[in-house]
């Protein structure tokens, strides 16, 4: 409960007992006066209820956007281990046919050398002006 709603309806009782004295005193400006303050009692009791509600929206909304951001955080990070992990497995497959290739390379000298001297040749051929 908050000061609109506890004023509110202190207002709206005040008015009660001024329509109720105005009717035992036969004071029509009193009994006015009471209804006034009743109905401005009640508008601020249901202004202080709408606030109050608005409030507990907002912290609602607030706390489930908290969720949604740390749910978001922690697919994020799923997303970036899993992207590390991938990154290390391909690191290490490039670094086994690294090797390999070194080791089969070293075990055909010859058909290595030759093999490298028709690459060159080709690229020298496609990269001249003139063919």
């Amino acid at each position: 409960m908050n000061r609109d709603q506890i004023r509110g309806a202190s207002r709206h009782l005040k008015g009660r007992a001024q329509t109720a004295l105005g009717g035992l005193t036969g004071d029509p400006a009193r009994q006015v006066r009471g209804a006034v303050n009743q109905v401005a009692g009640g508008a601020q009791y249901a202004y202080g209820r709408a606030r109050d509600r608005a409030e507990d929206l907002a912290e609602d909304l607030a706390e489930d956007g908290r969720h949604l951001a740390e749910a978001a955080r922690r697919r994020a990070d799923h997303l970036i281990d899993e992207g590390r992990d991938r990154a290390r497995a391909v690191r290490r497959r490039g670094a086994d046919y690294g090797r390999q290739a070194i080791r089969t390379a070293d075990a055909n000298r010859t058909n290595t050398l030759l093999g490298l001297a028709a690459v060159a040749f080709a690229a020298g051929w496609l990269a001249r002006r003139a063919r």
